[in-house]
């Protein structure tokens, strides 16, 4: 009787003989001994048993318990386990998306301030070029005038075209990112 019913008792509430036993502080042994009937439980235990299981101590000790009435409740204990882990991996998922568009949003600032830059700079050099006056380029040398031009010694097209490429991919990363 106690060992059939604690059984099927467990096994309605959809749990394992390890989940029972540390929801008791016990070995999985023991439990294994109690439904296989080599052992019998404290009078302490039978209560302790009741509350996990939900149920009475006297039904726990009375007539066998058919596992037949109980599969509608192991369904409900199964589906209600698969909406927590489906809840749980929703969480996760969604932790991982927003992290994936901060990163996402950090490089489209990132490569749009370098952009910027880059185009301050061009702006600041054509200007500076467009007002020279062919005075302020010469200067006077020993067999003549000397005229003298300072540029940058780097290609900035490379500096646009990665800029450029960090702003696209930015804005394709923050758009795969975004909540549907």
């Amino acid at each position: 009787m106690l060992s059939e019913n604690l059984k099927n008792l467990r096994k309605s509430k959809g749990l394992s003989q390890e989940e029972l036993a540390i929801k008791l502080n016990v070995v999985r042994q023991t439990v294994s001994k109690w439904e296989k009937g080599l052992s019998v439980p404290d009078s302490e235990m039978l209560i302790r048993l009741a509350e996990v299981l939900d149920t009475s101590v006297t039904v726990l000790l009375g007539e066998t318990i058919d596992m037949q009435e109980n599969e509608p409740t192991d369904l409900k204990v199964l589906s209600e386990k698969l909406e927590l882990l489906n809840e749980q991996f929703a969480r996760q998922n969604e932790k991982r998306r927003k992290i994936w568009r901060a990163v996402f949003v950090a490089i489209g600032i990132v490569a749009s301030i370098v952009l910027l830059g880059e185009l301050i700079e061009f702006i600041f050099t054509q200007t500076a070029i467009s007002s020279m006056d062919e005075s302020i380029g010469i200067i006077g040398g020993a067999d003549g005038p000397t005229q003298i031009m300072v540029a940058r010694a780097v290609n900035p097209i490379s500096d646009w075209i990665f800029a450029l490429i960090g702003v696209i991919a930015a804005g394709i990363g923050i758009y795969a990112t975004q909540k549907r």
